[in-house]
């Protein structure tokens, strides 16, 4: 994958318009501008549905063509309040956007978006586009993504690229980035070009409503919903196109215990996924190639061996091995196919090659967590449907929390008298908040995986087994900060 990222490079190859990008207002003129339907799926993010809201409605799109539908599953009615003010704001400055609020949330954000997608207007218009809370598109995304759709009927998805407003705010983010940066770079830009299919991201993306129902809509089978469409779009032979150069912006999850929520679902879901689509897979109609890919590549590696290979051979067997003294592992396996790899996965982000060695301990670290929830969603195990929301900062390009008291008071838009002195309420209530003092939680598994590592360190030391006791000394180290919540912000 990376000597097809280098070819692409070297050549210059990216998916290209038929059409050149028109600025207008009304869709006069010789432009490609087709009803759009916009979705910003939220649950409970008071801190991040202003800046989403803002963005989507600053979208440079004729206004009797694009229809804005905020889908709030918030069970917390302050929010649902404060979501709807907003909503009622951007509507009476002209804004054609609508609030929904669903009284049974089932199926978390597929049935939130299976709910929205059943509405009788969404049948005049041709492109859906969505953005999750914490996403803030460019004013110009959709003449970006929307006129790839143009004379080209195949075509089902158009992905952009994330971009992080908080990648440097501390070492926890700094790795999340490595591996996002591979994702994007190598992953998805490679899949897109050289295959034309690659998994949904869930957000900053645009589908053919036609595409969506062709394949049968959102299930809420899986906590993988996006990966879910993508597959079964591609099963249907629809085509998909990543754009490397077009970002949205958004934020990484700062503190460890919801990175760790994250990664669960992110790696339980495809397992669960995979156990459901593996016989309509088989039975396709595309070609060998593509079923191997999907098959081997896309479930297989990335989401099955590497979590199990980190898991068992770093973290268990290596550590065994120091206590066996017949037992020996050769160099290859435990130091330079790792470090290759590292290295690899770190190209794209050149400015992060100072952080390749924290970076091949943390992920050993967090294999504990994606071998945990491989294994739960491939035997359906009850953490297997856990869905948690990624806990935001609410951090945007301009500042983070602390900036909320800095701003001026906003124009009235509604007409209850106490509005805008609730608002401010609010905002005093979160800076309280944002000060509250913060503490570590423990991680019992990490722990006893650091004392495990530590003990067989010392092992090795007695042994002079110089490189396994370097490796497990500082790997034991990494398991005992991850252990005590000593990476990222700390938790409320």
């Amino acid at each position: 994958m990376c000597l097809g990222c280098f070819w692409i490079r070297v050549m210059k190859i990216k998916p290209v318009t038929k059409q050149r990008l028109i600025d207008v207002e009304d869709g006069a003129g010789d432009g490609f501008f087709p009803m759009v339907l916009v979705q910003i799926p939220m649950c409970n993010e008071k801190e991040v549905y202003q800046q989403s809201i803002e963005a989507v409605c600053n979208l440079n799109w004729p206004k009797s063509k694009i229809l804005i539908q905020v889908l709030d599953d918030s069970d917390d009615p302050t929010t649902q309040w404060l979501i709807k003010e907003e909503v009622h704001k951007w509507k009476q400055d002209g804004v054609n956007i609508v609030y929904r609020h669903r009284v049974i949330r089932d199926g978390y954000k597929a049935g939130n978006l299976k709910s929205a997608m059943s509405c009788s207007y969404v049948k005049d218009y041709e492109f859906v586009a969505i953005f999750d809370a914490d996403f803030q598109p460019s004013s110009d995304f959709l003449k970006k993504t929307v006129s790839h759709f143009k004379d080209n009927e195949e075509l089902g998805l158009v992905q952009a690229r994330w971009s992080f407003v908080n990648k440097d705010e501390n070492l926890l983010t700094r790795l999340q980035y490595i591996n996002l940066a591979f994702h994007f770079e190598v992953e998805q830009q490679v899949n897109g070009i050289f295959l034309n299919f690659f998994g949904f991201n869930g957000t900053a993306g645009v589908w053919r409503i036609k595409a969506l129902e062709d394949s049968g809509g959102w299930l809420e089978r899986t906590t993988v919903e996006d990966m879910d469409i993508a597959v079964r779009a591609h099963l249907h032979g629809w085509k998909m196109i990543f754009l490397n150069d077009v970002e949205c912006q958004c934020e990484l999850p700062e503190s460890y215990e919801a990175y760790r929520k994250q990664q669960h679902r992110w790696h339980s879901g495809p397992m669960q996924l995979f156990r459901l689509c593996l016989p309509d897979i088989i039975k396709s109609k595309i070609s060998i190639w593509k079923k191997g890919n999907l098959i081997f590549l896309f479930f297989l590696l990335r989401k099955l061996i590497l979590p199990f290979y980190s898991f068992t051979l770093f973290c268990i067997v290596l550590s065994m091995t120091m206590f066996i003294p017949e037992a020996t592992l050769p160099l290859l396996i435990i130091c330079y196919i790792p470090v290759t790899m590292s290295f690899l996965n770190i190209l794209p982000a050149p400015k992060s090659f100072p952080f390749i060695v924290p970076y091949l301990l943390f992920e050993n670290t967090m294999s504990v967590t994606k071998f945990n929830a491989m294994i739960s969603g491939l035997f359906q195990l009850g953490s297997a449907y856990e869905w948690v929301v990624t806990k935001k900062s609410g951090r945007s390009s301009e500042g983070d929390l602390i900036s909320l008291n800095e701003k001026g008071p906003k124009p009235k838009y509604n007409s209850e008298p106490d509005l805008e002195e609730f608002q401010q309420q609010l905002k005093d209530e979160e800076m309280k908040a944002y000060r509250k003092k913060k503490h570590n939680k423990v991680y019992t598994k990490e722990l006893m995986l650091a004392f495990l590592l530590l003990t067989a360190a010392v092992r090795s030391l007695l042994s002079a087994q110089g490189i396994h006791f370097y490796f497990l000394l500082f790997q034991g180290i990494a398991f005992f900060l991850v252990g005590l919540d000593l990476i990222g912000e700390q938790v409320e």
